[in-house]
């Protein structure tokens, strides 16, 4: 049965002919009939970047709340519920908070053209405005500069983690192009931090940073953070930092942590609050272990992991995810968009993987054919590709064969976000 809040954001849905329609003249429209909740939030430390910033926010919030801070958080795409997207002062929204917020934005926008990520986020910010907290979180959903959530003129932080190629029919075919576009989210004499970046997308950074004098604490020159001797070690101007590894898994974490761990320092968060930070964070579908539920049932003697990296990028961190891994057969079950550079992303998985098993993404109109997928794998070098009607048929066959087995479900947060719902 559908709650009422489903039946709400399924009618929001239909307001926009497009999904994605980058401009902020209808967030502000909106904004302005609800009396501007956006310059009524707690100090807000705004995250733009292409892979990191789910991470790095959860590890920020982590370290926050261990100092007594209460946080809200804004976050996109949801995995199982929209109710994921909007965390107020540390509490997921509750179903008739988000009904009654979505029927007072849909009233106020009086039938106007919106997308359903403008209004939704405009629901999130009202929710922020009127309950009390410490600071307000908030992830840029594409881009930055002409995201929805780019509105808040004076925020306390803004950050921008690694930067790549990916979106490139919104933000520009180059990676310039898109830095430009993630570095829209600057704002005058705001502290920046600014997680690790290839050369030509830090110089686009750097230069709108000083045209808007906001002081820049970038990696490699005002922080640094690397493991050492099975710990991660952290320095920047405040002294150094010896902590235990990132919870969340993968190499790639060390460096959203240091990113985390600049916003932390800068907020003036102490050592206590930064251990909380890496250990205590929790972020799923990212690499992350299944332990229980129907999937985890049927193979009781195997490993069985999810990821939702969907870019060339998150394909590099989950191979050197499982490179790091004990030797074990390892196996992905991997369903795609239909918008993404799955060349890009397979290519480095296959060297690290001994098959991949291709499956449409249920009830997603934009998935990628089972078909298309075990073609591109192919043609990525994967020794065995193998097609599955389902994520559970593909798992079975795995497991009839090698029982022990480490099986990685990956290549999209939709694929991701069915799995959880499915598994429980």
């Amino acid at each position: 049965m559908q709650s009422s809040s489903d039946q709400i954001l399924a009618r929001l849905m239909t307001f926009h002919p497009k999904v994605i329609d980058l401009t902020l003249d209808r967030v502000h429209r909106l904004l302005a009939a609800l009396d501007h909740p956006e310059a009524k939030l707690p100090p807000v430390i705004h995250i733009a970047g292409t892979n990191g910033k789910g991470s790095t926010q959860a590890m920020i919030r982590a370290g926050l709340e261990a100092m007594g801070k209460r946080v809200h958080a804004y976050t996109s795409p949801h995995l199982a519920r929209f109710h994921e997207r909007i965390r107020l002062a540390g509490d997921l929204i509750s179903e008739e908070a988000l009904s009654a917020l979505l029927d007072e934005c849909d009233a106020a926008n009086e039938g106007q053209s919106i997308t359903f990520f403008e209004i939704t986020t405009v629901a999130a910010f009202l929710a922020f405005s009127r309950t009390p907290a410490d600071y307000t979180l908030l992830e840029v959903g594409l881009g930055g500069r002409l995201d929805a959530t780019n509105v808040v003129d004076q925020p306390c932080l803004t950050i921008i983690t690694p930067v790549s190629i990916d979106h490139q029919q919104y933000l520009g075919e180059t990676l310039p192009e898109i830095a430009g576009e993630k570095a829209g989210i600057i704002k005058r004499r705001v502290p920046c931090i600014v997680g690790p970046q290839e050369e030509e997308g830090l110089e686009v950074i750097e230069a709108r940073a000083a045209r808007l004098g906001a002081p820049v604490l970038a990696y490699g020159q005002h922080w640094q953070v690397r493991e050492e001797a099975g710990r991660m070690v952290y320095m920047d101007e405040h002294g150094l930092l010896d902590l235990p590894l990132p919870n969340l898994p993968g190499p790639h974490q060390i460096q959203n942590a240091g990113a985390a761990l600049a916003a932390l320092r800068a907020l003036g968060a102490d050592e206590a609050a930064c251990e909380a930070a890496v250990t205590r964070a929790e972020w799923p579908a990212r690499m992350q272990r299944l332990r229980h539920g129907p999937l985890v049932g049927m193979a009781p003697g195997a490993e069985l992991w999810l990821d939702g990296g969907h870019n060339p990028a998150g394909g590099v961190a989950v191979a050197a995810t499982l490179a790091r891994m004990g030797k074990r057969p390892t196996h992905l079950i991997c369903g795609m968009l239909n918008t993404k550079d799955i060349a890009g992303y397979l290519a480095p998985l296959a060297g690290v993987a001994d098959s991949l098993t291709a499956v449409s993404i249920p009830d997603e109109v934009n998935t990628l054919p089972a078909a298309t997928t075990a073609e591109a794998a192919r043609r990525a070098g994967f020794a065995q590709v193998h097609e599955a009607a389902s994520v559970a048929e593909g798992l079975a066959a795995i497991i009839a064969a090698e029982p022990q087995a480490r099986v990685l479900i990956c290549g999209s947060l939709y694929l991701a976000g069915r799995i959880l719902q499915q598994n429980g």
